[in-house]
């Protein structure tokens, strides 16, 4: 029997939220007209965002790197487990992928070096490196090309694959277990209730993780970190784009699946992950002005004709952000150094236009 219809009408707060949005006015946007406006603008804007992410509450402590084996794959990477500290009692399990001696890209004698970054339904670092031990990972890897990390292992990288906070062996207590809706999913909804109270943030605590694993890498005075890459779809995208925007140790960077106007796609799209927003971000700057600060380094956004994490308008709402981008890049006179990929399809990783790519650039390098 059909349920009796009781309302007729529905009374949202979405075109408020609009006006109110479109009221903001930016005021720490990118406007530099200078290399010397735009070194005051990127200092001031780093310092809000490590203000607003509550990166200032976060408390440093000895990474302590424990070594948890290690395994050889078919393709001949070794695939050695460890974990670090990032902040006192809160551990950052990684893959770490080395190809054989003979197929590994060095310069001076140093592995050429990417940090591979997760995003969301990949089960964490597990896609990423390319374990393919569960039929759940083989299914996401097959879906979103998610084993990116492991790609650029076989193409002769050494490559960092950690868990983010709220994923795989980082999952707060309402995910544990080994379900496949569990293991593949993250608990960023749960972080952000413990945080946001106390004036954190996920986003914070993400890009805070990830610098001290570059802290590590740079500690064992083995790795080019002159050449220093990241990479990230998706939700790995969005760790890839606030991490080289906060620390210039990143030297390149691609950022897949994650570029487009927060009020398309985070304000009028407002079921997406917690791990995507931050307090007053939105009175501050949008995602282009963030892209910004990466520049003058080497950084690829790619970007899916048919991503519903596009909103509404499509790739329109990606181009206005990666235009921002651009005039950042043109006072530095490196516009090749930023490059807007565009793919078919929806929201997925695509390796076959990038990582040539990349091997281009860092054999230039």
């Amino acid at each position: 029997m059909d349920q009796e219809k009781h309302t007729e009408h529905y009374y949202t707060c979405l075109s408020l939220m609009q006006q109110k949005f479109d009221r903001c006015k930016r005021e720490d946007r990118f406007l530099a007209e200078s290399v010397e406006e735009f070194t005051v603008w990127k200092k001031r804007v780093r310092d809000l965002l490590t203000e607003l992410t509550g990166q200032r509450n976060m408390i440093p402590c000895e990474a302590l790197p424990v070594d948890e084996g290690e395994e050889k794959t078919k393709d001949g990477i070794l695939r050695k487990k460890f974990r670090i500290q990032t902040e006192p009692g809160v551990y950052m399990p990684c893959y770490l992928l080395i190809p054989e001696d003979k197929k590994l890209n060095k310069t001076n004698k140093k592995p050429l070096t990417f940090l591979a970054l997760p995003g969301h339904l990949g089960g964490g670092k597990e896609s990423v490196a390319g374990k393919r031990d569960r039929p759940d990972i083989v299914k996401a890897i097959e879906q979103f090309h998610y084993d990116y990390g492991y790609q650029l292992a076989l193409q002769g990288y050494t490559v960092f694959c950690p868990d983010c906070r709220g994923f795989g062996e980082r999952r707060e207590e309402a995910l544990w277990g080994e379900e496949e809706e569990k293991y593949l999913n993250g608990t960023c909804y749960n972080l952000s209730h413990m945080a946001e109270a106390l004036g954190e943030t996920v986003i914070g605590m993400l890009s805070w993780d990830i610098s001290r694993l570059v802290d590590f890498i740079e500690q064992q005075g083995i790795y080019d970190m002159e050449q220093l890459g990241c990479i990230g779809f998706s939700g790995g995208g969005m760790q890839t784009l606030w991490s080289a925007a906060q620390d210039d140790r990143i030297k390149r960077c691609v950022i897949s699946g994650y570029m487009y106007g927060y009020r398309d796609s985070l304000l009028e799209l407002n079921g997406n992950c917690n791990c995507n927003y931050v307090p007053h971000l939105f009175e501050h700057l949008d995602m282009g002005d963030i892209g910004a600060l990466i520049a003058p380094r080497q950084v690829v956004i790619q970007s899916c004709r048919k991503d519903h994490l596009n909103g509404r308008r499509g790739l329109t709402n990606v181009y206005e952000q990666v235009d921002t981008m651009k005039k950042a890049y043109r006072l530095f006179g490196r516009e090749d150094f930023l490059f807007h990929d565009i793919q078919e399809g929806g929201h997925c990783w695509h390796e076959e236009a990038l990582l040539p790519i990349l091997n281009e650039d860092c054999n230039q390098g």
